[in-house]
């Protein structure tokens, strides 16, 4: 498999460059996640960085990948894959507005 030095900013892994895998498309993944052992022995602490571009070029073309640290952990959790496979935050049944005449 191919990988690529990729550098990351932000977080405990600032200025580092690392070797990250290449998928079948040639790109790195777009979420990267480190966990990190805790001393006492508890659960580990998973860093979350997101891949951005790092430069574009002149036509417009992305010129390589870096990795920002997302401090909130979310990664792609937030994003909308599929109109039908985003959770429902109210307790409308599905489908159904409510009906204003109760």
């Amino acid at each position: 498999m191919k990988s690529q030095d990729t550098p990351f900013e932000g977080g405990p892994m600032d200025g580092r460059v690392l070797p990250v895998l290449l998928g079948p498309t040639g790109h790195p993944p777009k979420t990267y996640r480190i966990p990190v052992p805790d001393a006492a022995g508890g659960p580990p602490t998973v860093l979350v960085y997101r891949r951005t571009p790092r430069g574009h070029g002149r036509l417009g073309l992305v010129r390589g990948w870096k990795y920002v640290h997302d401090p909130e952990g979310l990664g792609d959790a937030d994003r909308l894959r599929w109109p039908w496979s985003r959770p429902r935050r109210d307790n409308t049944p599905h489908g159904k507005p409510d009906d204003p005449t109760g």
